[in-house]
């Protein structure tokens, strides 16, 4: 069981074997380190079986009750930057940009500027505090070195519109992953769970059903080369690194990433080959469907350009 409420979750322990509270935690809130989970603990936002847990290393039995309230986060003062940012479509109800490899989408550690959300804000300063005071507009997210669309929302209803049409996989959305080698078959379905690496907490991994998240992607191979292959991936879910855990899963990893695939990218790119080309989404109060497309970013246009001589 797992229930949230104004900031708060519980969990009920059901293994036999006993585990420590701050582990058991660490596989329930995949979103914060061990390191956070035990501030946590430390502090009193947990408590097992009604009672205050001060103790990380606390034994949980079978059927114990752990709850956490989990801390507000401190107040962030994003500051506005004038930094150019590709608008695709705009309104007075959100932004489709097109976002550049390289850029962070809002800060985090080790990215506290340049990111899009500050540059969003010089540009629209009514998105401030749209869905929360640290990723004001945001409603979905790309990796730092993952190209193309991405929607920004200017108020809260249609922030809670848009991430309506997410979490309900009303959204059709499409990227272009050029992978090393060939999948087994042209096209293809993979589902396999993702959760937090616990050797290393900056990276997910595929993990058991249940320790994880349901994922799922569907692929088509769009170009053969002879080393690798271009293919339009279609994910029904949107986990964190989805596409490119998925990819590495069927040991056909995305070119030049060089955290789930090979550590020397098979060809020279300073980013790896993952666009999202294609989104399709109901906007608020309108019948039909709207679809936005973002162009391949010159680079690897070029890198495909090489391999077709090739």
């Amino acid at each position: 069981m797992n229930e949230s409420n104004s900031g708060q979750t519980t969990h009920i322990y059901h293994d036999l074997e006993t585990e420590r509270l701050d582990l058991f935690l660490v596989h329930c809130l995949p979103d914060f380190s061990r390191s956070r989970i035990q501030k946590f603990i430390k502090s009193g936002h947990v408590s097992v079986d009604h009672q205050i847990c001060r103790k990380t290393g606390y034994l949980l039995n079978k059927d114990m009750i752990v709850s956490v309230q989990v801390p507000p986060p401190e107040p962030s003062k994003l500051a506005p930057e004038d930094i150019p940012i590709n608008i695709l479509y705009e309104d007075k109800n959100l932004m489709v940009i097109n976002k550049p490899a390289g850029m962070v989408v809002h800060p985090s550690a080790g990215h506290s500027t340049g990111t899009l959300v500050q540059a969003a804000l010089a540009h629209s300063p009514e998105i401030e505090g749209v869905g929360g005071v640290q990723r004001p507009g945001v409603v979905h997210r790309l990796d730092k070195n993952t190209s193309g669309i991405i929607l920004l929302a200017k108020n809260d209803q249609t922030h809670r519109w848009l991430q309506d049409q997410f979490r309900n996989r009303k959204v059709e959305k499409k990227y272009l992953a050029l992978v090393d080698g060939h999948p087994p078959t042209p096209t293809g379905q993979i589902e396999a769970s993702i959760g937090r690496d616990i050797r290393d907490r900056k990276k997910m991994a595929i993990v058991q059903e249940e320790k994880g998240r349901q994922a799922i992607s569907d692929y088509q191979i769009i170009e053969r080369f002879q080393n690798h292959s271009l293919l339009e991936v279609h994910p029904i879910t949107g986990r964190t690194h989805q596409i490119r855990l998925h990819m590495a899963f069927i040991h056909c990893p995305i070119v030049g990433d060089t955290t789930y695939g090979k550590r020397h990218s098979s060809i020279p790119l300073s980013r790896h080959f993952l666009h999202a080309g294609h989104l399709r989404i109901h906007l608020n109060k309108e019948v039909n469907t709207n679809t936005f497309s973002a162009p391949l970013p010159k680079e690897l246009e070029n890198v495909l350009d090489g391999l077709r001589k090739y």
